[in-house]
C-alpha cells in the first residue's frame, strides 16, 4: 500500500515501527459548535482509512483528542478562546457547551457511519500529562518563560517548517491571518504551551500550574493524548490540510524535543470541501451540516457517496446540483444491489481473488476512494454468478460503508413507498412540495412538509424517492 506522506511529499510504501500494528492518531473537533460537512469529509477519509488498513489485516490502534480548552479563534495564539465565544453565544458554561457539542458530533459521525476512534481523549482530562510534559520542555531548554507564559524555543530546532520549504519572511507575524506580533516571545514563530491568567482574565477553565493559574495551549494536547496512548512511535498522523501548519508542525517541534528522536514518519492530510465562494468555513454562507442535508431532504449516506467519489487531496466543490447527482447515482446503485439479493449458491473463491484484487489495487494507491467505487460497478459487469457478486458488495461496504446491502432491503421491502389513500389535499400539498423542491426553494418545500405534517403525515426523502407515511 502506498500513501501520500505530507512530510516527504511523496508516495510512500506504508510502513509501522511494529509489524502487522498501526499506531494512529486523528485530531479531533473542537466542541464550541456544530461540525460542518467540510469537517466531516476529513472524518470520513479517516474512517475510511482505517477501516481499510483493518481489511489489510493491521491491528489499528487509532487515538483523538476532543479540543474542549486552549484552541483560539487564531492558529496564531491570539484571539480569543473558540470554547468560551461558544459559551458566550450561547449563555451556558464552558463544559455544558463541550457535552453538548460532543455529542452532537459523535451524532453525526453515526449518521455518517464514522467509526468512534476506542480512545477518545477530552483535553480537559489531561491537565497533568500537559504540565509534565512542559516541565521536561523546560528542563531540556526547548521551552521559556515569558510575561507569564511558557513559550516553545523554536531557534532550537534545526528545521522548524517541516511540512513546506517556507522562507521566514513569508510567514512573518503582522502578515499571517493579520496576526499582532505578541512582545513575550523571542521569535515570531515561537507558540504558547501554556497560558496563564495574564493572557484572559475571564477565562473559565483554569489550573494550578508551577508557572501560575492558567490553561493549556492549543498545540500541547495532541502530542501528550498522542504519547500517553499510542507510545513513544506514531506510524500515522491524520488531519485535515489546514492543520499541517502551524499545528501539526508545532506537534512534530515539541514531541521531538521531548522525545529526543523521530516521533511522527507519516502524515495524512485530507483537502478542503470548498463552495463557488471558497472554503468553507462556520463563519460565511450558509452553515451547512449534515442535519440541514437531512432536512433538505438528503440522506447522509448520499454526502459520504459524495465524498468518496473524489480523491481526498483534491479540494472537492459542494453544491446541490452536485449533491443531487450524487443521490441519483447511489440510488441507482442501491437499486442495482437490490436486484442481487436473494442470490443463492456459494460465492466462487477464484472470481473473488479477482475482483478484491481490482478493489485493493484501487485502494492500495493512495486510498482512491473514486477508483474503488469504480471497481463495484465494474463488479456488475463482470462474469461472476449473483452469489459471488453480493459477496463482493458485502466485503468491499465493511471498508466504504455505504449501508449498500442495508439500503437494498430497505428498497425491496419498500417497493414504491408511497400510500395509495392519500387525502387529495395531502396529495397536491405533495406536488407542490416536489416543484419547489425542483426549484431549490428548499424553505418552501419545508413550509410545505410542515402543512403535510398537520394533516397527519409524516414524509420522508430516500435513497428511493419521497416516503409518506400516516402517523401512528
Amino acid at each position: 500500500m502506498k500513501l501520500y506522506n505530507s512530510l516527504t511529499r511523496t508516495k510512500d510504501e506504508f510502513f509501522t515501527h511494529t509489524p502487522g500494528r498501526v499506531e494512529m492518531y486523528t485530531c479531533g473537533p473542537t466542541v464550541y459548535h456544530y461540525a460542518h460537512i467540510g469537517n466531516l469529509r476529513s472524518y470520513i477519509m479517516e474512517d475510511i482509512l482505517e477501516k481499510y488498513l483493518r481489511y489489510s489485516g493491521y491491528d489499528v490502534n487509532r487515538v483523538m483528542n476532543i479540543t474542549d480548552v486552549g484552541h483560539l479563534t487564531s492558529d496564531g495564539d491570539t484571539g480569543d478562546d473558540k470554547m468560551l465565544k461558544g459559551a458566550k453565544r450561547e449563555h451556558k458554561t464552558v463544559m455544558e457547551i463541550a457535552k453538548f457539542y460532543t455529542d452532537a458530533f459523535f451524532a453525526d459521525c453515526k449518521k455518517l457511519n464514522i467509526a468512534i476512534p476506542k480512545t477518545v481523549v477530552p483535553a480537559t482530562s489531561y491537565i497533568g500529562e500537559f504540565i509534565r510534559v512542559i516541565q521536561v520542555l523546560l528542563d531540556k531548554g526547548y521551552a521559556y518563560e515569558s510575561g507569564g507564559n511558557i513559550y516553545f524555543d523554536t531557534s532550537k530546532l534545526d528545521k522548524y517548517y517541516v511540512f513546506n520549504d517556507f522562507d521566514e519572511e513569508d510567514l512573518e507575524v503582522g502578515v499571517r491571518e493579520g496576526v499582532e506580533a505578541d512582545g513575550n516571545k523571542r521569535n515570531k514563530t515561537d507558540f504558547v504551551l501554556w497560558f496563564t491568567k495574564s493572557k484572559f482574565e475571564d477565562q473559565e477553565l483554569k489550573w494550578e500550574s508551577p508557572w501560575g493559574v492558567g490553561y493549556p495551549g492549543w498545540h500541547i494536547e495532541c502530542s501528550c493524548i498522542s504519547l500517553k496512548n499510542n507510545g513513544e512511535y506514531l506510524d500515522l498522523h491524520c488531519g485535515g490540510i489546514d492543520n499541517a501548519f502551524p499545528h501539526h508542525t508545532n506537534e512534530i517541534a515539541q514531541s521531538e524535543a521531548y522525545l529526543g528522536h523521530k516521533w511522527c514518519s507519516q502524515w495524512f492530510h485530507v483537502h478542503h470541501l470548498n463552495t463557488d465562494g471558497g472554503k468553507m468555513s462556520k463563519s460565511k454562507g450558509e452553515f451547512l451540516t449534515v442535519s440541514l442535508l437531512e432536512q433538505k431532504g438528503y440522506d447522509p449516506m448520499v454526502y459520504r457517496f459524495f465524498c468518496l467519489q473524489s480523491h481526498y487531496r483534491r479540494s472537492l466543490v459542494f453544491s446541490y446540483p452536485n449533491l443531487d447527482n450524487a443521490a441519483t447515482a447511489y440510488s441507482k446503485l442501491v437499486a442495482k444491489v437490490a436486484a442481487l439479493l436473494g442470490a443463492q449458491g456459494t460465492p466462487d473463491e477464484e472470481a473473488c481473488n479477482q475482483l478484491r484484487s481490482d478493489f485493493r489495487a484501487a485502494m492500495d494507491n493512495d486510498l482512491n476512494t473514486s477508483l474503488a467505487i469504480t471497481a463495484v460497478y465494474n463488479l456488475f459487469k463482470s462474469d461472476a454468478d449473483s452469489a459471488t457478486k453480493l459477496a463482493m458488495i458485502k466485503e468491499f461496504d465493511s471498508v466504504l460503508s455505504l449501508n449498500l446491502i442495508e439500503a437494498a432491503k430497505k428498497l425491496s421491502q419498500q417497493g414504491s413507498g408511497y400510500d395509495e389513500e392519500l387525502p387529495q389535499e395531502v396529495t397536491e400539498l405533495l406536488e407542490k412540495r416536489k416543484a419547489a423542491r425542483k426549484e431549490k426553494n428548499f424553505a418552501l418545500a419545508d413550509e410545505l412538509r410542515d402543512k403535510i405534517a398537520e394533516l397527519g403525515y409524516t414524509v420522508e426523502e430516500t435513497r428511493q424517492g419521497t416516503i409518506v407515511r400516516k402517523k401512528d
